[in-house]
């Protein structure tokens, strides 16, 4: 089990995060970014699932500076208030939320090298860390929707980038991810059989074995790039 702490952003605006610790000493920290249901119980488990696998994990509350407290399911109610509250935080002035990730991200580097990894617009907020957010190691952004756009893809990352999609993902096209691929070549780029949110295993497109394979991978480029 973890807890929730408050970090500050460079602005001063101050949030909560979920943490959770590693059993013995960090090999490194990985900073999880929330989809668009909050850290709910779902991303709090991913967390976990990473202090299990030896790092420090970090997950923001990125929705604090529209809402506090936001824990939502995955009903269709729930997404149109996740949608409403991406929309609103999409809405701020730049830096917008990416401050809070920045504050999360100098927070983990207490424990070393410090990789991010991000769900939904978890995963386009990643994409985004890693061509602009200052001490991360690697990126490993999931169904990042948006982050096949012409805009979005026109970023550099400064860091390596693992990039996972469903080949059925109805919000992410199977042509825009093929563009993306040839934008940036220096990417890793993995397609599985299955839709959206394959990795959470409370939505129905959960799909065990894509959520298996893309976290084994995961973790072997965290162990590579984060040692």
């Amino acid at each position: 089990m973890g807890q929730s702490i408050d970090l500050t952003a460079k602005d001063g605006f101050t949030f909560p995060a979920y943490i959770a610790e590693p059993a013995g000493a960090p090999k490194g920290a990985v900073v999880v970014v929330q989809e668009i249901f909050g850290v709910n119980s779902h991303i709090r488990a991913v967390a976990d699932g990473y202090a299990a696998a030896g790092y420090l994990a970090v997950a923001p509350a990125t929705f604090h500076r529209v809402k506090p407290g936001v824990e939502l399911g995955y009903t269709d109610e729930d997404m149109k208030a996740g949608f409403g509250l991406k929309t609103a935080v999409e809405a701020l002035p730049a830096p917008g939320v990416l401050q809070d990730i920045q504050a999360a991200v100098d927070y983990a580097g207490k424990a070393g090298k410090v990789g991010i990894v991000g769900y939904c617009w978890g995963g386009l907020l990643t994409w985004r860390a890693a061509a602009s957010v200052s001490g991360l190691a690697a990126a490993a952004p999931y169904y990042g929707g948006g982050m096949t756009t012409p805009e979005e893809s026109a970023l550099q990352p400064k860091v390596p980038v693992l990039a996972h999609f469903g080949n059925n993902d109805h919000w992410i096209p199977l042509p825009t991810i093929d563009d993306f691929r040839t934008a940036h070549p220096e990417v890793e780029v993995h397609v599985y059989e299955c839709g959206h949110g394959f990795n959470c295993d409370q939505r129905g497109s959960y799909n065990a074995e894509a959520a298996k394979v893309a976290k084994e991978r995961t973790l072997a480029f965290f162990a590579k790039h984060l040692a």
